[in-house]
């Protein structure tokens, strides 16, 4: 597995996964261990300095080394059972109710999911905690009133302000997911008026020359379109279908190159149903032909491939045209649009879960799309 670094916006990601179930995961999986950790430890020292403070003995126990480093380490026990146990709990629902599951139960129903999953976790993790802290280091707490009430208490906070966040989360995903949805209609919408001007007026020009070139490659258009409507009304799409769109794009291409274009499509077969966001894959295959390889008198080979990467899902597309260092070609300088379209649906999706690489590959050039693997596995059409 490719390893994965650990960046400020990687870092920023992971622990919003942390908080918020709904956000998308992100690797390495071990930052969210790292951060239940880390907020044992706070919760110990939190406890830790309560204790002290109500204790009446402020003054001895801060005086008395030995006896604050039992009780820090106690408390550090105990957090690190119920928090662990906790943790534990909230993977085991998420993989048994399912991401899209819980991302779409109502509010009141994810807020008792999200309230009482803790409940329970200090309810069972509690005795035992409490066990091997008394065991290990001698503190008199296994079934402590105050120690019981106090976490309970504790508890019951923890699942207010849950509730309160959540809520107010909910509201968030909302308005964003409305605002996301016009922006990313608009970029999709950006995909394809060039491509479609371009094409008529190829086929116009060949009418009177060539009638029956023309005839093809209006059929083939017409099999293009037909494929591509229906992704760009939808968010959702799959491997395969994605795959079959960028062929029927490629067979329109072929008309035009003829013998100068050479396509090689790898897909693993296990990834077709997996779900992916519409029209990412073919404005890099467009790319590749309109900047690397239409411009070689000899045109060249598109290769495009689609494997599985750990827990991600990468998509290639290389081509041996001229290469990222290649001149411009006199009007067709190209503005960047296509890739900025899919660089920030990757960002909008899946945050800095996902990426868009474009690199010299000598011979030619090649992008490298990868997102994670949809957790909920095929693409189910809308009926």
């Amino acid at each position: 597995m490719p390893a994965h670094p650990i960046t400020r916006d990687v870092l920023a990601a992971s622990w919003r996964s942390w908080w918020d179930d709904q956000a998308p995961r992100v690797q390495p999986r071990w930052l969210r261990l790292i951060w239940t950790l880390l907020f044992c430890l706070a919760v110990a020292l939190g406890v830790s300095a309560l204790g002290v403070a109500f204790s009446g003995q402020a003054g001895p126990v801060l005086a008395n080394a030995p006896l604050l480093t039992q009780l820090f380490a106690s408390n550090l026990t105990l957090a690190l059972t119920v928090g662990l146990v906790i943790h534990l709990l909230f993977a085991i629902g998420r993989q048994a109710v399912g991401a899209d599951r819980l991302a779409k139960l109502p509010g009141w129903q994810r807020s008792a999911y999200y309230a009482l999953l803790p409940l329970f976790g200090v309810a069972i993790s509690m005795p035992p905690g409490a066990w091997i802290a008394h065991r290990l280091f001698g503190m008199r707490m296994l079934f402590d009133v105050d120690l019981v009430l106090g976490a309970v208490t504790v508890s019951l906070l923890i699942s207010a302000a849950m509730h309160v966040v959540l809520t107010a989360r909910t509201r968030q995903i909302q308005a964003e997911m409305q605002a996301t949805e016009a922006r990313l209609r608009l970029l999709q919408a950006q995909i394809e008026p060039h491509f479609l001007f371009n094409t008529l007026a190829n086929v116009t020009s060949l009418i009177d020359p060539a009638p029956a070139k023309a005839k093809q490659m209006l059929e083939a258009f017409t099999d293009y379109l037909r494929s591509s409507l229906g992704s760009i009304r939808s968010e959702d799409s799959s491997v395969g279908a994605e795959v079959d769109l960028v062929q029927a794009y490629l067979g329109l291409i072929q008309v035009r190159m003829e013998d100068r274009l050479h396509v090689q499509i790898d897909v693993d077969p296990t990834l077709r149903g997996q779900t992916m966001p519409p029209l990412l894959i073919q404005p890099l295959v467009e790319n590749a032909i309109q900047h690397g390889l239409e411009p070689k008198i000899e045109g060249g080979t598109l290769v495009l491939l689609v494997q599985r990467s750990g827990d991600d899902l990468l998509i290639t597309v290389h081509d041996n045209g001229r290469g990222l260092a290649a001149p411009a070609r006199p009007g067709r300088n190209g503005n960047g649009v296509a890739l900025q379209n899919v660089r920030q649906r990757l960002l909008s999706r899946f945050g800095p879960a996902a990426a868009l690489t474009l690199e010299e590959a000598w011979p030619g050039t090649r992008a490298t799309l990868r997102m994670p693997l949809s957790p909920n596995g095929l693409h189910r059409k809308a009926s």
